[in-house]
């Protein structure tokens, strides 16, 4: 899914939010409600703050779309409505509905009998689509109905073109588009009908029969059943005394053809989207046509009699025991790397492909599988060789050696050698053109290794694997890169249980689960395991996943196998590659705690800078030790940071560890401070001391940055702060839980926040400072009021007040008022509220703090409201609401218009009560405030139903009901359904 404004593409953002652009535009000019984006973007497990997510991404999309509007106008595209969205856009902007509009034309021309017109129309309207639909997003969004429908409706339309074509002896322009269609459905019996008749019209009579051939196998093997009447039908037109092979032949010279492929790996399974999309690279490449060629001792067989045609399987498809058998994910990435789409008249044929990867994900097993697969491509032979270049058993083999050793397999004599490697390679490209050969060049280092050993010929591919992403190859020899990562839970577990058995398996399924997240899917891994159960067939899986569950977090249960290899091993290969400041770097990287981290993150751990550092991530991710997994992210696998975390702990000082830990500390307390700020600018948060050289802090200029980072950060910022606690950072751990309260206060993540003041109030008792205990009370106070336990947090006010006066701290003193506030306000005590926000008013203007005077401004006005004098709340607010404007303070200004629009409300004047409280929403969405968002429809909700509007005040009373519930805030949630059945009592409804 890609968009543009002109000629300017879109950066459509995260994952998540392209899904639900996707599903807008899918329903585009429908009403969309939150449930349904809901059930599309999360289905059986949304998380606690979906809703909220949604009104974010919204926020976003519309900032995208309409870049020129004001921060609160609604815009005139993605319209809010009554619980839900809709999507406006004209039909010409959109690829979808332009195909659409097309097919029905193309349709209508059809039924007119103008076919050459139809088929134009459908080619049109087929040639909008760049691939499976919703690219790019989350896969079990994309398995969603909304959006396989699409898939299927593509597959329907490409049928219909067929169909046409075939009507107007116009065959040949169908047959990429249905070779397209059935490597997305290789099971779908229409389509490679249609493709078996239009290969047929068009002269390819032994392709239309090798076709048929394979889908044939295919539906035997993995559905037990024959081909259906429509296919048989098409079978029995192209095999009839009518039908000719135009196909044109010839036979060859003989030559010395090589047969080297390895034997393929007879547990092999799984990884269908990546054969479908190897076997979309190879568009255009012609069947063999019966040129006399032997299949080349040592070959396996690779035929089948079915129907008693004699034909092959179908594009050299193993019938053994290598097929594949795990979870099918038709389509899953069908579309190949050249940036066509499979089969589309564009595609040419890959003459160079390459497999990379990290060690152990199996790039090796799926290039030889796939070799083997489609070997009857390429009759004149197979060469293949292991260029070691991650092989601890030598050095990688220098280029002249392999180019001689492809020269002796193509019959060359030692003594006909010519001097020089150029000379070699030349006389090598001489002897493969105008031939069909398979070369396949494994474990490979770098560009210069691969370079003289690749085929000049059209009709050869080269397969080329490597555990880096050799760009120049990609660059300079336009090789198709395919990247292979872990493979699906489910082919993990098909791939587990060929090597372990399957009745062994299904005795103990949870146990297969446990070792397949345990071995974090990693095909090496999983043979290792494998291999020691088969060897004691005795003893329980549970057992063997115990083992690995002990030693998580080390490779130890992954060596000493007694077989050549073992995980350790595997990875010291790739790391051995390593320039030593890339080596460096990778073993510090282990020391951050979290899921993944940032280039900045990264340059603060090593203490580089920036810019270098962005280097060593490119070389690492190039290695495939780290994985880039969104934009400008890094992670580890699983099993790699384990590796990482015994190097640094082996070949690095504990100063070293420790002034490395410090620095990513410094990282992110100097980071999450400014962003503190950001959000709350009249915090008054301890400034934290310098940070040490090296350290590179994120830059943010606004709040909604801010929030941003916070949000990605998260889950890093916990275990950061349970780093610096077990190694004695307390003023890190401070400064972090701190700078965060804001941020667990908006997003309610009010349990984190409790742990996180609990270890900072321990953190400062041991740093025995009387203010950071203060502040460290407070702080605690404050999310035990959200909790809830407001005896405890009036008491820990009531010290931090005495201690910030004792240490003539004004501005700490005037924030616990405010807090001290809040508690007597939840305690039911309005007017000991308002006084101590009073107190903090004077305070702060004494001490000339505007921001946090406007804030005061507003919680002064919001209990002279809630005691009944309006006018005076009302002036309050709307002087808070000025200074908030200067000062930027965009959370403040919300909660200043909710307290407005209660004012007004209370005065009976509901048309300002309402835009008050819909500007509050509109800043809260766009902020991500969900526990005050709940409290403003409440509100909202009792203006409506005094106005009558009783079905809208139902939708913003249920709207807050689901706030508070996602929440884990019963009573709320509670405090607003006895609201719905207080006000339908007064109206005669209960």
């Amino acid at each position: 899914m890609r968009a543009w404004r002109s000629t300017t593409e879109l950066d459509l953002g995260v994952p998540q939010q392209r899904a639900l652009l996707g599903l807008l535009l899918v329903r585009a000019g429908e009403h969309l409600r939150l449930s349904e984006i809901v059930d599309v973007l999360w289905a059986e497990r949304p998380p606690a703050t979906a809703v909220n997510v949604v009104h974010r991404y919204v926020g976003l999309l519309r900032r995208l779309l309409e870049p020129e509007l004001s921060p609160r106008a609604p815009g005139s595209l993605l319209l809010r409505e009554a619980g839900g969205y809709r999507l406006m856009v004209v039909p010409d902007s959109v690829d979808l509905l332009r195909h659409r509009d097309l097919a029905h034309r193309a349709r209508q021309a059809a039924d007119g009998g103008q076919l050459d017109a139809a088929l134009e129309l459908f080619t049109d309207a087929l040639a909008l689509w760049r691939g499976p639909v919703a690219t790019g997003v989350p896969e079990q969004v994309r398995s969603h109905p909304v959006f396989g429908g699409l898939d299927r409706e593509h597959l329907d339309t490409v049928a219909e073109a067929a169909d046409v074509a075939l009507r107007c002896a116009r065959a040949d322009r169908v047959v990429a588009l249905l070779r397209q269609g059935v490597a997305l459905d290789p099971l779908n019996e229409p389509l490679h009908a249609r493709l078996v008749l239009a290969l047929a019209a068009s002269g390819h009579r032994a392709q239309a029969l090798a076709v048929y051939d394979a889908i044939h196998a295919r539906l035997a093997e993995d559905l037990d059943v024959p081909p259906g009447p429509e296919l048989r039908a098409a079978h029995r037109q192209v095999t009839g005394p009518a039908a000719r092979d135009t196909t044109p032949g010839a036979a060859r010279p003989p030559w010395v053809r090589p047969a080297q492929l390895p034997a393929d790996l007879a547990v092999f399974a799984g990884r269908h989207a990546e054969l479908t999309q190897l076997l979309g690279l190879l568009a255009g490449t012609e069947e063999p046509t019966g040129t006399g060629q032997p299949t080349g001792a040592g070959q396996p067989a690779r035929t089948r009699q079915t129907g008693g045609t004699g034909q092959p399987t179908g594009s050299g498809q193993s019938t053994g025991p290598g097929q594949p058998t795990g979870r099918r994910q038709a389509g899953a990435t069908g579309q190949p790397t050249t940036g066509q789409p499979t089969g589309s008249p564009e595609t040419r044929a890959a003459t160079v492909v390459m497999i990379s990867g990290m060690a152990g994900v199996g790039k090796s097993a799926l290039a030889v599988h796939w070799a083997h697969r489609i070997a009857d491509r390429f009759p004149d032979g197979q060469l293949y060789l292991n260029l070691r270049g991650f092989d601890p058993g030598g050095p990688p083999t220098q280029p002249a050696e392999a180019v001689a050793g492809m020269l002796h397999a193509l019959g060359v004599p030692p003594q006909h050698l010519p001097t020089g490697l150029d000379a070699q390679a030349a006389l090598y490209r001489s002897l493969l053109a105008d031939r069909r050969v398979l070369v396949l060049l494994d474990n490979a280092r770098d560009h210069d290794q691969v370079r003289p050993l690749l085929p000049g010929s059209p009709g050869c591919l080269a397969l080329v694997t490597s555990r880096s992403q050799l760009p120049g190859l990609v660059a300079s020899d336009g090789a198709v890169p395919v990247p292979l990562h872990l493979p699906p839970v489910d082919d993990a577990r098909a791939s587990l249980v060929r090597r372990i058995g399957p009745e062994r398996a299904a005795a103990e399924p949870r146990a297969v689960a446990d070792i397949i997240e345990l071995c974090g899917r990693l095909p090496l891994a999983l043979a290792i395991v494998a291999a020691r159960a088969a060897l004691h067939p005795g003893f329980p899986l549970a057992a063997v996943a115990a083992e690995l569950r002990r030693t998580h977090g080390s490779l130890d249960a992954f060596a000493d196998t007694g077989s050549a290899i073992d995980a350790r091993a595997a990875f010291s290969w790739s790391y051995d590659a390593l320039t030593p400041e890339s080596a460096r770097a990778f073993r510090l990287l282990a020391l951050h705690p979290g899921p993944d981290l940032t280039a900045a993150a990264a340059a603060s751990l090593t203490g580089l800078p920036l810019r270098r550092t962005r280097t060593l991530l490119a070389e690492l991710t190039r290695a495939h030790l780290l994985t880039e997994h969104s934009w400008g992210r890094y992670t580890f696998h699983d099993l790699v940071r384990a590796y990482a975390t015994e190097l640094v702990e082996d070949h690095d000082t504990d100063a070293t560890r420790r002034s490395a830990l410090h620095r990513m500390l410094d990282h992110y307390v100097h980071t999450a401070h400014p962003a503190a700020l950001l959000l709350s600018p009249d915090t008054d948060l301890i400034p934290p001391g310098p940070a040490l050289p090296g350290v590179t802090p994120e830059t943010l200029t606004d709040d909604q940055q801010a929030l941003d980072w916070l949000t990605a950060e998260y889950t890093g910022l916990l275990p950061a702060m349970e780093r610096a606690a077990a190694s004695g950072f307390d003023a890190h751990l401070c400064q972090l839980a701190w700078a965060l309260e804001a941020f667990f206060d908006r997003r309610g993540h009010w349990r984190d926040w409790h742990t996180a003041q609990r270890a900072a109030l321990d953190a400062a008792h041991r740093l025995a400072d009387p203010e950071w205990q203060a502040f460290a009370a407070r702080s605690l106070a404050r999310v035990d009021g959200r909790l809830g336990h407001y005896a405890e947090a009036r008491a820990r006010l009531d010290r931090a007040a005495e201690a910030f006066d004792r240490l003539g701290d004004t501005v700490r003193l005037a924030n616990t008022h405010r807090s001290l506030g809040w508690t007597s306000d939840q305690q039911g005590d309005l007017t000991a509220a308002l006084a101590h926000n009073q107190r903090a008013l004077e305070l702060f203007r004494a001490a000339g703090r505007r921001a946090a005077e406007a804030r005061v401004l507003n919680a002064v006005g919001w209990y002279l409201s809630q005691l009944g004098r309006y006018d005076q709340a009302l002036t309050h607010c709307e002087q808070a609401l000025v200074m908030m404007r200067e000062t930027g303070d965009r959370y403040g200004e919300a909660a200043t218009w909710d307290s407005i629009g209660h004012a007004h409300h209370h005065l009976g004047q509901y048309k300002q009560a309402v835009i008050g409280f819909h500007n509050a929403l509109t800043v809260y969405r766009e902020l991500g405030v969900p526990y005050q968002e709940a409290d403003t429809l409440t509100r909202l909700g009792d203006t409506h139903h005094a106005t009558g509007e009783h079905a809208t005040a139902r939708d913003s009373w249920q709207q807050a009901i689901t706030l508070f519930t996602e929440l884990g805030r019963p009573d709320e949630a509670e405090g607003v359904r006895a609201r719905m059945r207080d006000r339908n009592r007064e109206r005669g409804l209960a």
